[in-house]
């Protein structure tokens, strides 16, 4: 169902029906950059994302963040992921390359991917109305350049009403748009790995009343990890031109084009010794779990069937491809005094492709060869430099003896389309000494969901630095078991699972209000939101049950008129399919209040509950008839969360300092692609989050930690973790940023860590805490020319995200993820 076909109805539809969210970019302060690289708010700052309008800081009973701009090109971070680690209370693994990170926040359970309960928004519109679409989560959409003028989070609090599916919070990648002349160009460069890139940005007036700004970004290299052909290509320009008027009011155009490649980086073996309890993850011999990936310049493409069972070459080489034709419009306009009308609107055209190796076993070269071609099985090269050749010491293969049996993810993102509106009222009367404020609007959204899963399977070498080579297999009488290394065009180490089609619509409609009331030394309010929806479509695969088969079927891939091996088994997309057809609704509420101690001192507490709506995850499952397309269990179309927080905030002079402490109840149902396992779990945590800066004349440091008692207190599926800590789920996190200006020289540290974490719920295996530090100086030599050398993870440690074993294996290797060891980058950059 793509939104392309219908635009023009979409639109009309849509923008009739209205919205409201999170203020935009429009209404809040003008262009501005930061020198401190995470900013808890200053007592004149404005909180514009997920409140009913703009607030300050000090008088709302909320926890917000910020990210400047200059802060951003300090930090330097290589993905987007890595930037958000510095917001306080944000929990991301950001170890999966730039898209593919999991992120959450205070405690609220990562039971699979992306970021179920957290939205990530562009100027205060969801880029996917869901964070955690299967293989299309929303941060692969995203890319923080030179546009950004701010990256605003609000943690709990009012996000459950404010914006649909995000009853964790928001995090507001907000737009510069030209209200201070000028701009820069910069060119940078990696000086340890290849990657190269250029940024530019440029804003100004046209005349009194117009503004613009324009922006973007290209780059090419293999990227943080050397694969052996360019796995970052392509970039991104936004654009946005605003017309203000006499009285207050304006209305601003703004456009997007994405079109990039990059690598997602999977879990890769790691060699662990000593006990669950306390191991030590090493490199296996050849493999460098922190610098390598299974990546090859070897193994560019796969053969497989298309979505309509055509055969087709897929490049692997596309990674993370995310393809954005996106534009829309904002408008403020007065109504009357002291109250406006804001419409937001934005069409996005989204499309691309997820395209990665996941080892879904590694083992001895042997071993795999007997475990395919059985006793004295052959191996031989398929591809690379040796291809042909017979291995004749699988012992020694690349020095590790190993071979990984892949199933290579392959999927085709044809539409995740999405149309958003919002229209919102609001205003303030007089009310005795304080005054009461109101905010009324309505919000409505389409998403398309319309994918196909091409996954295949090889079996290749284990190295790193792009040598990984495809091997094939022969029995001992030297017959073909595998075709250029691959077993079976599906997934064969899947037990030939997960051939599929997506072809969803998933609408959203939303009313909400919101009253505030500013009296005296208190402020409180307290907001309202009703979702309701429809999910409709169809979906595809032999996995729905009997019937929807068959999966598997013989098939010419290679068209040489032999059936080999492998094309005996071929799977195929059914031509039969499952309906999805089902509605939703729930209540979202939120209230707080805000008392100001003095100038600089106020605390505040709050109580929300949220909902969630799934989408796709639900599919395949156990709450979906596959015949119906309804619901076999009502209450697993929403899951909510629960919250409860207070805390107390504190600025003056250069010093600031925010403690709030937070509980969370998390209802979850979810599914996790890598396990094919399905989750129906409650979680209940609380804890405490802190975050500090002091500025003293050329020095200033910024600090945050976040500590976090987790725990399963229900699980439908499997019971045996309950009480658990939940997996991945660290006690304490923390950020520290000093800083120090000298004039034409800017230094500085940026430094995350962890406190160790259980690999699954089973709470066996353990990923241990780590530091990591980046380093990061920048000169000044002349007027508007900056000269900036920036090191992520200067002391190339270890830090495992992730891992897919509970418990260390009889032969040591488990398959994990990484942070990406040291990098370092030089930039040159131009002001005008």
């Amino acid at each position: 169902m793509k939104l392309r076909h219908n635009l023009l109805a979409g639109i009309a539809a849509v923008a009739l029906a209205g919205t409201a969210s999170a203020q935009s970019a429009a209404e809040s302060p003008q262009d501005a950059a930061t020198s401190s690289p995470v900013e808890a708010g200053a007592d004149e700052d404005i909180v514009v994302t997920a409140v009913a309008q703009g607030t300050n800081r000090l008088e709302s009973s909320i926890t917000t963040s910020s990210i400047g701009s200059e802060a951003l090109i300090q930090l330097a971070p290589r993905t987007s992921g890595e930037l958000l680690r510095n917001l306080p209370g944000i929990r991301v693994e950001a170890s999966g390359g730039d898209g593919n990170a999991n992120i959450s926040v205070r405690g609220l359970p990562v039971a699979s991917g992306g970021s179920k309960f957290l939205q990530l928004q562009e100027d205060g519109l969801p880029i996917l109305e869901f964070g955690d679409i299967t293989f299309g989560n929303a941060d692969i959409f995203l890319r923080a350049d030179f546009n950004v003028r701010t990256v605003e989070s609000v943690r709990g609090g009012s996000a459950s009403t404010f914006a649909s599916n995000s009853p964790g919070g928001v995090i507001n990648f907000l737009s510069k748009t030209g209200e201070q002349e000028g701009g820069s160009f910069q060119l940078s460069s990696g000086l340890d790995y290849r990657e190269y890139r250029a940024d530019f940005d440029y804003g100004g007036k046209l005349s009194d009343s117009v503004t613009y700004h324009l922006g973007g970004f290209y780059r090419i290299g293999d990227g943080q990890r050397d694969v052996g052909y360019d796995g970052v290509r392509g970039g991104q320009i936004k654009a946005n031109i605003t017309k203000s008027f006499d009285g207050g009011g304006f209305i601003r155009f703004h456009g997007k084009y994405l079109d990039d490649r990059a690598i997602g980086y999977l879990p890769n073996p790691v060699l662990v010794t000593g006990s669950n309890d306390d191991p030590e993850y090493r490199n296996i011999a050849n493999f460098s779990i922190q610098n390598g990936t299974l990546h090859s310049g070897n193994i560019r493409t796969a053969r497989t069937l298309d979505g309509d069972n055509r055969p087709v070459t897929r490049s692997i080489t596309n990674g993370q491809h995310p393809v954005v034709y996106a534009g829309g419009l904002e408008a403020q306009i007065p109504i009357a005094e002291s109250w406006n009308l804001v419409e937001r609107f934005r069409y996005a055209d989204i499309s691309g492709g997820f395209t990665s190796p996941f080892p879904a076993s590694v083992g001895s070269a042997q071993g795999v060869a007997n475990d395919l071609g059985g006793a004295g099985a052959q191996l031989f090269f398929a591809g690379g430099p040796q291809s042909g050749q017979r291995i004749a010491n699988p012992a020694g293969l690349n020095g590790n003896g190993l071979l990984a049996n892949v199933v290579l993810f392959d999927v085709d993102l044809k539409s995740l389309n999405n149309i958003t509106n919002d229209i919102r009222v609001n205003g303030s009367v007089p009310l005795g000494t304080g005054s009461l404020s109101i905010t009324g609007g309505f919000y409505a959204s389409r998403q398309d969901i319309e994918t196909d899963w091409l996954w295949t399977s090889f079996v290749q070498t284990v190295a790193d630095n792009g040598r990984a080579a495809l091997v094939d297999v022969r029995t001992a009488a030297g017959v073909p078991v595998t075709q250029m290394g691959v077993p079976g065009y599906s997934a064969s180490f899947f037990g030939n699972c997960c051939r599929r089609s997506y072809d969803l619509d998933y609408t959203t409609y939303a009313p909400f209000a919101q009253l505030g009331l500013s009296l005296g030394r208190f402020n409180i309010d307290g907001s309202l939101r009703y979702d309701f929806g429809r999910a409709r479509g169809s979906v595809a695969g032999a996995d729905l049950g009997a019937g929807f088969g068959p999966g598997i079927t013989t098939f010419d891939i290679n068209g040489d008129g032999v059936i080999s091996a492998a094309e005996r088994q071929v799977a195929v997309i059914p031509a039969r399919r499952s309906p999805l057809n089902y509605n939703y609704d729930y209540l979202s509420y939120s209230g707080g209040v805000n008392f100001r101690l003095t100038d600089a001192t106020a605390l505040f507490a709050r109580y929300s509950r949220g909902g969630r709506a799934n989408a796709d995850r639900l599919l395949f499952g156990p709450s979906i008839n596959p015949v119906t397309g309804g619901l076999t269990d009502e209450g697993a179309a929403v899951d909510f969360v629960r919250q409860l927080e207070g805390g107390f905030k504190f600025r003056q002079s250069g010093v600031s300092l925010y403690a709030t402490g937070f509980w969370a109840r998390t209802e979850e149902q979810n599914f996790e692609a890598t396990t094919q396992r399905f989750f129906n779990r409650d979680y209940e945590a609380k804890g405490v989050e802190l975050e500090a800066r002091i500025a003293r004349g050329p020095f200033s440091l910024s600090a945050g930690g976040t500590y976090t008692d987790a725990e399963i207190t229900r699980d439908v599926l499997n019971p045996a973790v309950e009480g658990n800590r939940p997996r991945r789920q660290a006690k304490f996190i923390y950020q520290v940023t000093p800083q120090v200006d000298f004039g034409p020289v800017t230094f500085g540290a940026n430094v995350i860590g962890t406190t160790d974490s259980f690999a699954q719920d089973s709470n066996q295996l353990k990923m241990p805490g780590y530091t990591q530090v980046n380093g990061f100086i920048a000169l000044r030599p002349a007027e508007n020319v900056t000269v900036s050398v920036n090191a992520n993870n200067v002391f190339d440690i270890k830090g495992i995200t992730e891992a897919e074993e509970g418990a260390i294996p009889t032969n040591g290797i488990v398959r994990a993820r990484s942070i990406t060891g040291r990098t370092i980058s030089a930039a040159v950059r131009f002001g005008f």
